[in-house]
């Protein structure tokens, strides 16, 4: 057998990269549009927590993209408290393999991925579901998700207003001096949930919460409003839900599974089912289904995290590391 390596980047060459906010918003659209046309196969994430006292777990997604070529498995690490010992709360290797032999072609730093796909989801979801010409964003949570949500968001609609919260004062102060000096815009710092959130045209909710608690009240939702909640653990009251006009999910295996997000108290309960959900964002994305249709749709997306993004920004990644000349080889077999 040949010699066989594995192509490797970690977050150094990965920084060097300098991904713009088009190529990450580009990539994570080829992925969607995939997975719209039936061109991927989509596995549910799956959980692992090693012991409860972490505050912990590790998530396990996998995917396949067939317009790329690749297979892939990202496993991240979300510990709440890493902020305690200096690092970030989610920390992740992305695996991409051959998917007619399955051998290992590569392995990438996903931590920064896992952000800039999520965020790329969020102002997606924004662009084909979201207000025709919002100028207010409410935004809860200042993980690192919440930088590209922001990001990617404001690149789309040049925001008149930015507002941020999270539970730290230390944390969200830190996240607005750093939005305000990569946007160049002014971003007000809320003391509290309902001055951030009410009355926006466009209500991100990403917090880190250590159990559900209803914290994000129906009432501050103005009717036309696009809404996205994806914390972990609900911050959503049981009838948070009445009222929408569409739910939007980036894949319904993924509300089948697990019993984690945003939504899940919700389809415990029996508020809402399968039937409920109007499309996946692929089908969006694919021009299968419309988005929104009318400017008075009050409409809500839950994303959970998908594996095709995930191969999809790998993916674009790679290429451009190649083309830079920064990819390392480890050697895995040589016999």
């Amino acid at each position: 057998m040949a010699k066989m390596e594995i192509e490797y980047l970690g977050k150094p060459e990965i920084d060097r990269l300098a991904l713009t906010n088009d190529e990450i918003l580009g990539a994570v659209e080829q992925g969607l549009i995939a997975a719209g046309r039936g061109h991927t196969v989509i596995e549910p994430r799956m959980h692992l927590t090693p012991d409860p006292a972490f505050n912990g777990h590790f998530n396990v997604l996998r995917g396949y993209v067939e317009p790329l070529g690749y297979a892939g498995v990202k496993v991240v690490g979300d510990f709440v408290d890493n902020y305690k010992r200096g690092l970030p709360s989610e920390l992740a290797l992305l695996n991409l393999f051959c998917p007619r032999t399955g051998a290992p072609l590569a392995v990438i730093d996903a931590a920064g991925i896992t952000d800039m796909r999520t965020g790329a989801l969020t102002a997606l979801g924004a662009k084909w579901l979201g207000p025709q010409n919002p100028r207010v964003l409410g935004h809860l949570g200042a993980r690192g998700t919440s930088y590209w949500n922001v990001r990617l968001l404001d690149h789309l609609f040049d925001f008149d207003e930015i507002r941020v919260h999270s539970r730290r004062p230390e944390s969200r102060n830190a996240f607005g001096e750093r939005l305000s000096a990569d946007l160049g815009k002014k971003v007000v710092v809320t003391e509290d949930w309902e001055s951030c959130l009410s009355g926006a045209d466009i209500m991100i909710e990403a917090t880190r919460l250590n159990q559900p608690t209803p914290l994000f009240d129906r009432s501050w939702v103005k009717k036309g409003s696009f809404v996205v909640p994806y914390g972990t653990m609900s911050a959503l009251p049981l009838d948070f839900v009445d009222g929408f006009d569409k739910f939007v999910m980036d894949d319904l295996g993924q509300m089948r599974a697990g019993h984690l997000g945003a939504l899940r108290p919700h389809i415990d309960a029996g508020k809402i089912n399968e039937d409920s959900f109007y499309a996946e964002i692929g089908e969006i994305a694919c021009g299968a289904k419309p988005g929104r249709e009318s400017d008075d749709e009050t409409i809500l997306f839950w994303h959970r995290g998908m594996s095709t993004g995930d191969i999809a920004l790998g993916a674009r990644i790679l290429d451009k590391a190649r083309d830079m000349g920064i990819v390392q080889n480890l050697l895995y077999r040589d016999e």
